[in-house]
């Protein structure tokens, strides 16, 4: 049977029970008053036919618990006062249980595919925490009679939990308020009214009760927390309270939240302070992208009036300047400003060596809690002939001095994008190799296609659907071999980047001989706290995942750092909802939320806003006028799940929609908001604008119409 007619048919017929309920008045049979009145003629009624009195109660509060009408606390009495206390206990607990659940199974069949659809990805966060501890929860709120069960009923059949759980749980659950309520009915004479039946007094033993699974909790985390840790003998004391693996991002801000609360911290790093970011990531790429684009924009004189344009450089002298950036923001990191906040450095390569001490240096050091923050690495892939070549990677490529003539990047992601760009603009022809159908792949087919173009008019040569065979050294350089849809192709090449991600550093320094458990994707195992499975090591940054970006490992560190101090006195989870990023390819990518593409893969209902940069007066001033800001919105709403800005200068104004989606701020709040004239920001506005448009009150519009017609006549 077709599932709509299904739903239409279960629809009808509880309208029908609910109506007919209505209609014969029925509520007046389940109040206290009546019942009292008509005991007698109920327990005679009972000697006489048993087994259908039986029957009857039974399927009777089985159809009242499953409709979700009033009367189950009347019925419960009953079953006390006709029954006796044990086979009324044993026939409201049944009953009640089998009626629970026939609300939890009508609410999921006919409510909860449209629920998932409208509230997305809200909804997949919650049934995430059901299937890890609904059963815990559902036993709470069964066990408090302060909560309306059939809202329970309803609102857990719109989760994932598996019937067989619920039933069990329920079960188990509402026997103490039943044999409270039953136990009641056998005395009913002296029950003057339901709420005299839970007394201040009882109600706090329930309340105690409900508290109980909460403590058996956290007694259940400790007793696991011991057992994880009762290989290693546990230090009196400890030389401190924190100590920290790595000192890149997630490093150093881990550090820096434990000594601003006069924590005692040491950080460990066998290399440079600041990590990969500082050192051989963001700022170094980012630099370079600079003097790249500005020789661009010589190329580009007769964009800006003028008739030529032509600039002398040496590429050793750019590469120098990039370390010169880097040294200049290397006191933000350094030692000297760690330690003045109180925090020990320690050079040296660290290994943990049980779960409260880390060795360096030949020296042992104790911690209450160790957090890892080891960062990545590049990946190197296994290609034939690899081997017996010169390749560089995003952390070699640095200590070039003289620019590749041909440089062959295998991987097109946003490093591989971001290099190629600047190296081809720098004078390399640059050739990008890629196994999907298309660059950046994680973006919209939009996007990606707008940064090719980009790239392509650069001069950048892009071989996509391409799969790397094998490598042949010839001198300096080689050649690769690479499979396409019609057949090989060998691509020559100088110098040959690997830009094909980046993987967690997780090996080499104890953590497999402790037992820490790794997950498939590489990244330490790790809860919601950044706690792994052994419960004094906290893991944050590039080794924790899943994002790889240097703004997400600080905001992992706060929550390590914390969590790490104040268990189990207080704790937070990890907040991944709003994470924003950015590719600084000429045009940027920057883009918070869901895209199209992740909207499509999730089943998430989406309505689209999109405003071209080529009508924003200050983008046309500026030559730049090229990219577009894309919003997408719940239908009909202003309420924003996603936004991708592409353009110049996209990774700044872009911020406005991380704060509108961080603070639950609609599109109709952006357009309310004064932007500054000119600038790259007012495009969000635009976009606001143009969602509002779209949704304008017709049927209003029309009759203002109407209105100043009339005043003009």
């Amino acid at each position: 049977m077709n599932k709509k007619i299904s739903k239409a048919l279960i629809v009808f017929t509880i309208v029908g029970l609910i109506g007919a309920y209505q209609l014969l008045d029925v509520q007046q049979f389940l109040s206290l008053e009546y019942l009292k009145s008509q005991q007698g003629t109920f327990q005679t009624y009972f000697h006489e036919h048993r087994a259908f009195a039986l029957v009857t109660f039974f399927l009777t509060y089985v159809a009242v618990a499953g409709l979700s009408l009033p009367g189950a606390a009347i019925l419960t009495l009953a079953g006390g006062a006709l029954f006796g206390l044990m086979t009324g206990f044993i026939l409201v607990s049944f009953a009640s249980t089998i009626g629970a659940t026939l609300a939890f199974l009508a609410a999921r069949f006919l409510l909860k595919d449209a629920i998932e659809t409208k509230f997305g990805e809200r909804i997949r966060a919650i049934n995430e925490g059901v299937r890890r501890e609904g059963a815990f929860y559902l036993f709470t709120l069964r066990l408090v009679p302060l909560f309306p069960f059939f809202v329970i009923n309803l609102i857990m059949g719109l989760t994932p939990m598996r019937v067989v759980t619920f039933f069990w749980v329920s079960q188990l659950g509402m026997l103490p308020g039943t044999f409270v309520f039953v136990n009641a009915g056998t005395q009913l004479a002296s029950v003057e009214s339901l709420s005299g039946i839970l007394s201040p007094r009882l109600l706090v033993s329930f309340v105690l009760l409900g508290v109980f699974p909460l403590l058996a909790s956290k007694g259940v985390d400790m007793f696991k927390a011991r057992r994880a840790l009762k290989k290693w003998p546990r230090p009196s004391s400890f030389d401190y309270n924190i100590v920290v693996v790595g000192a890149g991002s997630g490093g150093l801000v881990s550090a820096y939240i434990a000594a601003a609360v006069r924590a005692k911290v040491a950080l460990i790093e066998k290399q440079d302070m600041g990590g990969d970011c500082l050192n051989t990531g963001c700022v170094p790429s980012k630099a370079l992208i600079r003097s790249a684009k500005a020789l661009n924009n010589m190329k580009r004189a007769t964009d800006f009036g003028f008739k030529s344009a032509h600039v002398e450089f040496d590429f050793a002298e750019v590469m120098e300047r990039v370390q010169r950036v880097v040294r200049t923001i290397a006191p933000h990191d350094s030692v000297e400003r760690y330690e003045s906040l109180g925090v020990d450095c320690i050079k040296g390569e660290g290994r943990i060596i049980s779960p409260y001490e880390v060795e360096v240096g030949g020296r042992r050091i104790s911690a209450r809690n160790i957090i890892v923050a080891t960062g990545g690495a590049p990946l190197v892939p296994k290609i034939q002939g690899l081997d017996t070549i010169r390749y560089l990677t995003s952390d070699s490529i640095w200590d070039l001095r003289t620019c590749p003539r041909r440089l062959l990047v295998v991987g097109g992601g946003p490093i591989g994008c971001e290099l190629a760009q600047a190296f081809q603009r720098l004078g390399s022809q640059v050739t990008i190799v890629d196994m999907a159908e298309s660059i950046l792949g994680r973006e919209d087919p939009d996007v990606s296609h707008l940064i090719a173009s980009s790239l392509s008019h650069d001069g950048v040569e892009l071989i996509t659907g391409a799969k790397a065979k094998r490598f042949v050294a010839q001198g300096e350089g080689g050649s690769l071999v690479v499979e396409v849809m019609d057949g090989e192709r060998t691509i020559e090449f100088d110098a040959v980047l690997l830009a094909l991600g980046r993987g967690a550093r997780v090996k080499g320094f104890g953590l497999e001989e402790l037992g820490v458990q790794i997950a498939p994707r590489g990244t330490i195992e790790h809860d919601e706290f950044l706690r792994t499975n052994i419960p004094s090591i906290f893991c944050v940054g590039d080794v924790a995942g899943p994002y790889q970006f240097t703004h997400v490992a600080a905001h992992q560190a706060w929550y390590a750092a914390v969590n790490a101090l104040f268990m189990p006195f207080k704790s937070f989870k990890a907040d991944y909802r709003v994470i924003p990023r950015v590719t600084f390819t000429d045009p940027e990518v920057a883009t918070v939320g869901l895209t199209e593409r992740e909207a499509k893969e999730k089943g998430i209902a989406y309505e689209i806003t999109k405003y071209d940069v080529d009508d924003l007066d200050r983008a046309i001033a500026e030559s730049e006028a090229h990219g577009f800001v894309k919003v997408l919105t719940v239908p009909g709403k202003d309420k924003i799940l996603g936004a991708t800005v592409v353009g110049a200068h996209a990774g700044d104004y872009f911020i406005e929609f991380v704060t509108a989606m961080k603070h639950g701020l609609g599109l109709n709040k952006i357009l309310g908001t004064i932007h500054a004239y000119p600038t790259f920001a007012e495009a969000n506005k635009y976009a606001a604008g143009v969602w509002k448009k779209a949704h304008a009150p017709q049927g209003v519009l029309a009759l203002l119409e109407r209105f100043h017609r009339w005043r003009r006549s």
